[in-house]
């Protein structure tokens, strides 16, 4: 029996079929028209010159689209800076201190206030006693809190007939795990940051704060004394990276296990070491920051790669939000100086200063008053301190906002006057006022800024700059 090796399940065809050689000989023709007429140049470019300036034309293109970027590139740089203050090269501390903003409106702070498992209460007394309606709020409890407390926080914002009036309380639904000193506290900010440009929210500075911290002044004091200051500083305490921090936080490889597991545990180190860098400056300071817009838009979108560089390099830092922004911000030339070195907050530390603060109590209020600062910790929970604050510097009474020009509604017979709102462009400022601003004119005073970014030392507990002595 015969076998049928074909591919086809039916007859097998005759080898004499040449159907095929009419359409072969057809497309060969076709061939080799082409090939001729290319070689006798009847498809040149229309240039003159032939085909040298055809490349030339392809370079001329490339090399516009390239300007082009550039010129996009530098309108979002020249819009985030405020369009003439980037051109200022001789002296940038100068364009951050000699504007004038008295004409423009009002600011807006935008506030990040954190927590963890056991802070829901706490964060709704200093919510209360930080909120204005210009504002805007994003409350963040990490991923230790339990759920049912998440919950609650998030009900208790719904439920307050002001914030669902005026819309600026925000509740992130899902915790971020975050290890102090890694890089899981800078993720949460920036995090922050993202949703506030996300929606399109009006804000000028950004401030974060933890559950342990609390106000030493009303906002009407704040956003009066910040409304006659530019807009482009950045108050953030730093100074160069140095001494027994360079070996202890800079040369270990480190690893936060924050970063891929659900469960906090402590940083992980290697028994390797790395070099310092050399393409930048390591710096270091506060984790507490009050930061402006264009700044932190900047960190996030990045007209050059350095803010991105910088935040891979501090994945591997101990410590890193005591140091990512400062040394993004130092290393900027745009930005550097716009940098103010203070935190705006009174944080009481051993001599020399450790890895945590001291806890402040009763004993520390007329010294927190005397700093002239807007805030303060660390609080311990329901602290009778804290009953002062409200009672002597916030006229705030428990359960309540604190009250400014914008609480429209009357106060007879012990009613809540912040019930109903009013102007909220409109500030009464009272003696807080008068303290922050002799804050602002010490801070802001050449021969303090003159260390901003500087090879100077700067003393913690002391907050100010001093030469350090030489080791020759």
């Amino acid at each position: 029996m015969r076998k049928n090796w074909g591919l086809s399940s039916g007859p097998a065809r005759q080898f004499g079929d040449r159907r095929w050689l009419l359409p072969f000989l057809a497309s060969l023709l076709v061939t080799a028209t082409l090939l001729l007429a290319a070689a006798c140049g009847l498809f040149s470019p229309p240039y003159p010159g032939g085909g040298g300036d055809a490349a030339l034309f392809d370079a001329v293109s490339l090399a516009d689209w390239d300007d082009g970027a550039r010129s996009v590139e530098a309108g979002i740089r020249d819009r985030l800076l405020g369009g003439d203050a980037a051109a200022d090269d001789e002296n940038p501390d100068d364009a951050a201190v000699n504007s004038d903003d008295s004409d423009a409106e009002p600011p807006r702070i935008a506030y990040l206030l954190e927590g963890t498992k056991g802070d829901g209460l706490r964060m709704h007394r200093t919510l209360q006693a930080i909120y204005h309606p210009r504002n805007q709020y994003i409350l963040h409890l990490d991923l230790e809190a339990p759920p049912r407390e998440r919950i609650d926080l998030a009900m208790y914002v719904k439920g307050d007939p002001m914030f669902s009036q005026v819309g600026n309380v925000r509740v992130i639904a899902k915790g971020n795990l975050v290890t102090y000193k890694g890089p899981t506290m800078v993720a949460c900010t920036l995090h922050a940051v993202a949703i506030l440009l996300k929606e399109g929210l009006d804000w000028d500075w950004f401030i974060n704060l933890s559950a342990s911290d609390y106000p030493l002044m009303t906002q009407d004091d704040i956003l009066h004394v910040f409304s006659s200051l530019p807009r482009n500083l950045n108050f953030i305490e730093h100074f160069q990276l140095s001494g027994w921090k360079v070996n202890i936080r800079a040369k270990p490889i480190v690893l936060d296990p924050g970063l891929y597991l659900l469960k906090k545990f402590d940083l992980t180190m290697t028994t390797e070491r790395r070099e310092l860098p050399t393409s930048f400056k390591l710096y270091t300071g506060s984790a507490w920051i009050m930061l402006t817009k264009s700044f932190l838009e900047y960190c996030i979108w990045g007209w050059d790669n350095l803010p991105r560089n910088l935040l891979m390099y501090y994945v591997n830092f101990i410590s890193s939000p005591e140091g990512y922004f400062q040394t993004v911000i130092c290393n900027s030339n745009d930005f550097r100086g716009t940098a103010v070195s203070h935190d705006l907050h009174y944080i009481a530390w051993d001599y020399p200063p450790k890895q945590h603060p001291l806890i402040l109590s009763m004993k520390d209020f007329n010294k927190m008053v005397k700093s002239g600062a807007p805030f303060a910790r660390k609080f311990p929970k329901d602290d009778k301190v804290l009953d002062k604050i409200d009672r002597e510097l916030l006229h705030r009474l428990e359960g309540r906002f604190t009250p400014g020009a914008w609480c429209d509604g009357s106060s007879e017979g012990g009613a809540d006057p912040c019930l109903s709102r009013g102007e909220d462009s409109v500030f009464e400022p009272g003696p807080g006022a008068e303290r922050l601003r002799g804050l602002m004119k010490k801070v802001l005073s050449w021969d303090y800024r003159n260390g901003s970014c500087s090879s100077l030392a700067y003393d913690q507990t002391k907050r100010d700059w001093y030469v350090p002595k030489s080791k020759g």
